[in-house]
């Protein structure tokens, strides 16, 4: 074989793993569409206060110690001790289900039935609450997130696939934590179908994505379920945010992955957990292969605007997306 088309095999590999970390991201947006009809675009920031929270949490450091430093004229930054990893996450995990609880208890309770831009717009309050609220608590400051997922090219990898090619080939680069997000990200989307379609809590959830009130007249509570897609949205924001935050580092710019979520829900549907992957998968790839086969002919940086074109071209297309419902009102 080519050296060319097993470059190409290598940036398709490359492009189905970012494709699983996007839709990852969509999932939290696809979980609360559907349960309650809410476009949450907070998801990107949940994802950066998980990560902040469980570095955190990691490093012992005192919650808002800027302001209590500055309030009493102390100088204290950090407890003294080190949390193991699987522990904080698991604290960290705590902490946005305690969120989850909150935002229903504090904001959506009293939103109910309202129009779906006065939802989207309290979303939009709360995610810049919950920045400030991020920044308040663990500081500004670009933070390493390290949890001892192994990083760097796999040798492995490289040693089998180098003998697939001439002497111009010189093996795949696949990045070890891409591979570990990956394949996380693939559990945890597996497990999501599974308890959607299994569990009583994830048949009670579809039973409210279908229909509010007939869920409420056979005795399912809207309140529970709404904290529990809430909290399963955490769920999912934090392993983006570990997986994104071990990648490329802890910083506010972590919430912007969010936009990029953008164009696999409009290519898989917004109220679609199967589209959210498949949508994630064609994002992930095409950026790739376009960046690498048209890139070099248009002075590349293609991966920033393609998947925004490609969404674009659905809407004209096909507006609900691959695995979204047709709507149909009468007029």
């Amino acid at each position: 074989m080519s050296a060319d088309f097993l470059y190409g095999v290598e940036v398709v590999i490359n492009g189905l793993m970012s494709g699983v970390l996007y839709a990852l991201v969509a999932l939290g947006f696809v979980l609360i569409f559907k349960a309650s009809g809410i476009f949450n675009y907070a998801q990107g920031v949940m994802a950066l206060f998980a990560a902040l929270t469980l570095v955190g949490v990691m490093e012992g450091q005192v919650p808002f110690s800027h302001i209590i430093n500055a309030t009493f004229g102390t100088d204290i930054h950090h407890f003294g001790w080190h949390v193991p990893a699987l522990l904080a996450i698991a604290l960290t995990l705590v902490v946005m289900i305690a969120f989850a609880w909150m935002v229903h208890t504090f904001v959506f309770k009293h939103l109910v039935g309202q129009e779906p831009i006065i939802l989207f717009m309290a979303t939009i309050g709360l995610a810049y609450f919950l920045e400030g609220i991020g920044d308040l608590m663990w500081g500004s400051d670009i933070k390493t997130l390290d949890i001892g997922i192994p990083q760097g090219g796999s040798m492995w990898v490289e040693n089998i696939s180098v003998h697939l090619g001439g002497e111009d080939f010189y093996g795949f680069f696949i990045d070890k934590l891409d591979i570990t997000a990956s394949i996380v990200a693939a559990i945890l989307v597996i497990g999501l179908i599974v308890f959607a379609q299994y569990t009583k809590q994830g048949r009670a959830m579809r039973a409210v994505a279908d229909d509010h009130q007939a869920a409420l007249s056979v005795g399912i509570s809207l309140n529970f379920i709404w904290i529990l897609v809430w909290s399963l949205a955490g769920m999912v924001a934090l392993v983006a945010g570990v997986m994104w935050g071990a990648k490329s580092g802890v910083q506010f710019s972590l919430s912007l992955i969010a936009l990029k979520a953008l164009p696999v829900l409009m290519l898989g549907g917004f109220t679609s957990i199967p589209g959210a992957i498949v949508g994630g998968l064609i994002i992930g790839v095409g950026e790739k292969l376009f960046e690498f086969m048209i890139g070099p002919m248009v002075g590349g940086a293609t991966e920033n605007w393609f998947a925004y074109v490609l969404a674009l071209i659905f809407l004209v297309f096909r507006p609900q997306g691959l695995f979204g419902e047709r709507i149909i009102e009468r007029v």
